[in-house]
């Protein structure tokens, strides 16, 4: 990692948690032992709070995840967790930490949604970010069950693509699609309506 990508989101400081190198370059990931670590609490003198951000659709988090994980699997949710955390001031070392199956699709595609947001919705005092310090969890919830099953709730893991739950896919499919395209429709039409 170079110096620049050594730092959190805003260049203020290092990142508090141990990186590794992962399978998306412009994320910054940490390993399943550093997740647990987290848990744990043995980062607690370098981090005043953390979140757990679960990217998989909800008969996936329902079916096993990691423990106090939210489950935020839309770019609606997240838009509304941005907004009611950036509404909260505070000094505090607050670090996200997403993840999905495998963290090779969903988790990323949404990290990178809250990160262009959170850019945006502080763009009059560049560089500030109300979430500076975001990590991917490399290899996903299927990597951090196989190793830390005592921290998961329930302990069990369900595939995105288990058979019991081909309907339920599909319906999460189209609906997080939807709102995305519902979103994108609803900018172009202020975005025609605006006279500037």
């Amino acid at each position: 990692m170079d110096e620049e990508t050594a730092l959190i989101g805003d260049g203020s400081t290092a990142h508090a948690l141990p990186t590794i190198a992962g399978k998306n370059a412009d994320l910054v990931s940490i390993s399943h032992e550093t997740m647990a670590d987290v848990i744990n609490g043995n980062y607690d003198e370098q981090i005043d709070e953390y979140t757990v951000i679960d990217c998989r659709y909800p008969y996936e988090f329902n079916g096993g995840h990691i423990k106090g994980a939210l489950n935020l699997y839309t770019e609606q949710a997240i838009s509304e967790f941005l907004r009611t955390q950036c509404a909260v001031e505070t000094d505090c070392r607050r670090v996200l930490i997403f993840h999905c199956e495998f963290s090779s699709e969903r988790g990323p595609k949404l990290l990178r949604y809250l990160r262009s947001a959170d850019r945006k919705e502080n763009s009059h005092r560049y560089p500030y970010l109300s979430f500076p310090e975001i990590y991917i969890l490399e290899k996903g919830y299927k990597v951090f069950y196989e190793n830390q099953q005592s921290l998961c709730e329930p302990c069990a893991y369900t595939p995105m693509l288990h058979k019991d739950h081909s309907a339920d896919l599909r319906h999460f499919r189209t609906r997080s699609k939807s709102w995305t395209a519902g979103e994108r429709k609803s900018k172009l039409r202020r975005s025609l309506m605006s006279p500037y």
